[in-house]
């Protein structure tokens, strides 16, 4: 939920049509929520209270995604380490050791071979 404190509410003229209304009144909407830095502009009524309707739809909107996108990366962050966290299987140590092995062997040749 969006504190009211933390919004800059202001109103400016609109560009557009919408005639004489729109030249006279202050019927567009800028919304500046101050702890994540989103801006939203809307002026897509004539009418002011519309447009403010519709601004702090698209406010909630955007402060709601990018609280996501932020759990998202915790979570994804979590996730990574846990898995390098995890103990590997006694498979994959098999196998590890393995290749190691045969890397060994393969040094071991060229070192033969290099003195030949």
């Amino acid at each position: 939920m969006i504190n009211r404190e933390d919004v800059v509410e202001t109103f400016v003229r609109s560009s557009g049509p919408g005639g004489q209304n729109v030249n006279k009144v202050a019927t567009c909407v800028q919304l500046w929520h101050r702890p994540t830095g989103i801006r939203v502009k809307c002026q897509k009524y004539r009418f002011q209270h519309l447009n403010r309707q519709e601004a702090w739809g698209l406010l909630a909107r955007a402060v709601e995604k990018k609280f996501e996108q932020k759990y998202q990366q915790l979570r994804q962050a979590r996730a990574k380490k846990s898995r390098q966290d995890r103990q590997r299987s006694r498979a994959a140590k098999e196998r590890m050791l393995e290749e190691k092995k045969k890397h060994g062997q393969k040094k071991q040749q060229r070192r033969k071979n290099a003195f030949e």
